[in-house]
């Protein structure tokens, strides 16, 4: 129930095409008789790019496919501007999908009039799921500009592992480079500290600000002008096929990696018994002595015991110091008299 709720999507390109066509224009159409008034019409249209695939091949006309959503799904609110000295009346078109529910192919705006302009759109997209602009603090240490949260916190645990920033003593912390210190200003920060700390380099991403010059004349459409922007989509039937045979292929490669790994590890600990062979018969004596030796200083270490001087101890002249013979009559106060033991039998 809560695959259906939240499908998987899939980052794909939505390409956002501006173009007009024109009609009846002066010294074109104007000699007919049944000629209409000189009129425009400027659409803005879209479609997801297929993967390996040009669009430019097939054109904007083309539509996109069925399995993905309606290109005014991923809008919030279109704004329009037109010329105002020419249309006073009405020079600001605005669309909203909180006040148009159905979902359109496109948009189309069609005015009378012969004389060419320069119209401003602004796109407000409606990420699903939410998008956020980066702070350019954040933007120079992640290097992308707009992102959903997730990806933005698993870029920077990339970013963290690629410069090996973990606190090796405890792995909750991270070091904080130059970079990280602009965004959060501390040398160090808790992993689960991260969320609350990167918010305030957040903020909702503004809207897509586009141009079209309104031609009258030569080639109709006219203009070709296009946007890319990155949107996710439900997966389709066969995007979910391809992905769930990858996980298939995924299980196979990752198992192939195990056997390897367990064959270099088995790779290593021979070389090692190799080369620990090889020193004992080329010369054993001395192979003896250093391992006797290492072995000796690692029982050292193991005992933990810092107080004492071992070298120290190994010397006569180490036990004629003053205060040796309060420590012996200390050791032979501890120690039980010989005949003690007798007694209590």
């Amino acid at each position: 129930m809560e695959t259906l709720k939240n499908p998987m999507r899939a980052q794909k390109v939505l390409r956002i095409y501006v173009f007009n066509t024109f009609a009846n224009q002066t010294g074109i159409d104007s000699l007919k008789e049944d000629a209409g008034p000189p009129s425009w019409s400027l659409r803005i249209i879209g479609r997801i790019l297929e993967d390996g695939k040009d669009p430019t091949m097939e054109g904007p006309m083309k539509r996109s496919s069925s399995s993905y959503p309606k290109f005014s799904s991923f809008f919030k609110k279109i704004t329009i501007y037109l010329d105002q000295n020419l249309y006073p009346d009405n020079h600001v078109i605005l669309w909203e999908s909180s006040r148009s529910p159905v979902l359109h192919e496109g948009f189309e705006v069609k005015r009378k009039g012969d004389k060419e302009f320069t119209a401003i759109i602004r796109l407000e997209m409606n990420y699903v799921p939410e998008k956020f602009k980066l702070s350019p603090a954040l933007q120079e240490v992640l290097g992308i500009e707009v992102e959903t949260r997730p990806r933005i916190m698993a870029a920077l645990w990339q970013y963290v592992k690629m410069k090996k920033l973990q606190i090796s003593g405890d792995t909750s912390f991270f070091m904080c480079d130059p970079p990280l210190r602009k965004v959060f200003g501390e040398e160090k920060l808790k992993f689960s500290m991260v969320p609350q700390k990167i918010t305030p380099h957040l903020t909702p991403p503004g809207p897509i600000h586009l141009e079209h010059r309104v031609k009258l004349s030569g080639a109709s459409p006219a203009g070709n002008t296009c946007y890319d922007v990155l949107v996710d989509v439900p997966l389709s039937v066969e995007d979910m096929s391809t992905f769930l045979a990858n996980l298939e292929k995924n299980k196979v490669i990752d198992a192939c990696d195990e056997a390897i790994s367990s064959s270099v590890k088995k790779i290593h600990e021979h070389c090692r018994r190799r080369a620990f062979f090889l020193g004992f018969s080329q010369s054993p004596a001395e192979f003896i002595n250093a391992l006797i030796a290492s072995q000796a200083r690692d029982l050292k270490l193991a005992s933990a015991d810092a107080s004492r001087e071992v070298e120290k101890e190994r010397r006569a002249e180490f036990y004629n110091q003053p205060w040796i013979e309060d420590a012996v009559i200390r050791y032979l106060n501890r120690k039980p008299a010989v005949g003690s033991d007798a007694g209590n039998k």
